[in-house]
């Protein structure tokens, strides 16, 4: 008899999201002419920048004609973008072999792809609060997963000690949802810590475009020793819109090896068994985005949203509440006011505010007592949300 996948009953039901529809939908059916102030939304709400929206218009006309149309594209990404990657880590100095970048359909694709390169009795160390698919992800891999809990002590930056014993380490930075960010200084503790103790890291950089600090890496491989224990996830979701459109990519360097085995050669035996690559259309769009004007005119819908995370912190700067985030990142972390829970404030705000978060209990059991605000909004529900704000927690 077929036996499936019993690590799927180990999954708890997945209700955060689902929850939060269910309350808003309720909260409409009640209060029908009511307008919600969304600012849970993970998704972007601007439009594709021009660059990308003509090179993708041009790619379809590539395809009308016999002698620009393209069939399967090469597993691991066209040269073209996997040459407009390399250079734009070049201007980071960053030097990266073209071979060691991989076009993907996305960084949340990716990471749950990737975990096929790791053996089943592998132990991983997720740090809390955390986005949800990294646990989820292992589990349905069979993974042992273990928590590092952070906190405002830390300023949700957790360090490694000693008793830690991990082959994988998640790292994401700026953080979802706390949009904290490591230091050059303590990503280099944990680069170190890797290194020491063989264990791989899987360094998720979706958001490092939204870093605006000197001294902030946006890539773990600025830093020394990473090359020998890192893999680096990014998209272009958040950096250019292209939540709807999927691509991202996958930078694994050839120096990484672990039991005589090259993480690089593993990964190209992968995609090359399990895709077909990403189409040419799509990675041409995602070409454009690294042109001088596409890099212009992303950063001018970067400027949006960071205006938006500052109305917010605005506020909560106003009111004298604590958070993070919101500087170097998409998301702001603040905590629930007067000992309220992570529910209970998002029931308060919808019912008093008709303001949509999201709960941090919802990223584990460190979010419990804070809640996640998203700059990716409408700037003019933004700022009438961060005054609905002020006028409720204010009194």
């Amino acid at each position: 008899m077929t036996r499936p996948n019993k690590h799927y009953k180990e999954l708890k039901d997945s209700y955060l999201f689902y929850n939060i529809a269910q309350k808003t939908k309720a909260y409409l059916e009640k209060h029908p002419s009511e307008h919600l102030y969304r600012l849970g939304i993970g998704d972007v709400s601007l439009p594709l920048c021009g660059a990308v929206i003509k090179a993708l218009h041009e790619a379809v006309d590539d395809q009308a004609e016999t002698e620009t149309f393209h069939g399967y594209m090469p597993e691991c990404g066209a040269p073209f973008l996997r040459e407009a990657i390399r250079d734009h880590y070049a201007k980071r100095g960053i030097e990266l072999d073209t071979e060691e970048i991989f076009v993907s359909s996305g960084a949340s694709d990716e990471l749950g792809d990737i975990l096929d390169m790791f053996s089943e009795d592998n132990t991983v160390l997720v740090i809390e609060p955390a986005y949800p698919a990294y646990v989820d992800a292992n589990i349905i891999a069979g993974h042992k997963i273990i928590h590092l809990p952070s906190g405002e002590g830390d300023g949700f930056i957790p360090m490694p000690t000693s008793d830690i014993k991990a082959d994988i380490i998640y790292i994401c930075s700026p953080n979802n949802p706390t949009g904290a960010v490591f230091s050059r200084e303590q990503l280099k503790v944990w680069i170190d810590f890797a290194n020491q103790n063989g264990a791989v890291i899987l360094f998720d950089a979706a958001y490092e475009a939204f870093i605006e600090e000197r001294d902030i890496p946006h890539s773990i491989f600025e830093l020394d020793g990473a090359r020998s224990c890192a893999v680096e996830i990014c998209s272009l979701s958040k950096t250019a819109g292209f939540t709807g459109t999927r691509c991202g990519y996958t930078i694994i360097p050839k120096e990484l090896e672990r039991d005589g085995m090259r993480f690089n050669s593993m990964w190209v035996r992968n995609r090359t068994t399990k895709t077909n690559g990403v189409s040419y259309i799509i990675q041409r769009g995602a070409a454009a985005v690294f042109t001088p004007e596409g890099q212009e005119q992303i950063h001018k819908n970067i400027a949006v949203y960071k205006r938006n995370a500052a109305c917010i912190m605005r506020a909560l700067d106003q009111l004298g509440i604590w958070y993070c985030g919101g500087k170097n990142a998409p998301y702001i972390w603040m905590k629930c006011p007067d000992g309220m829970g992570s529910w209970e404030f998002f029931d308060y705000l919808l019912k008093e505010a008709q303001i949509v978060g999201t709960p941090g209990e919802g990223f584990g059991a460190c979010g419990e007592g804070y809640f996640r605000f998203s700059s990716f909004g409408n700037p003019e529900d933004t700022e009438e949300a961060a005054r609905r704000m002020i006028k409720l927690l204010g009194r």
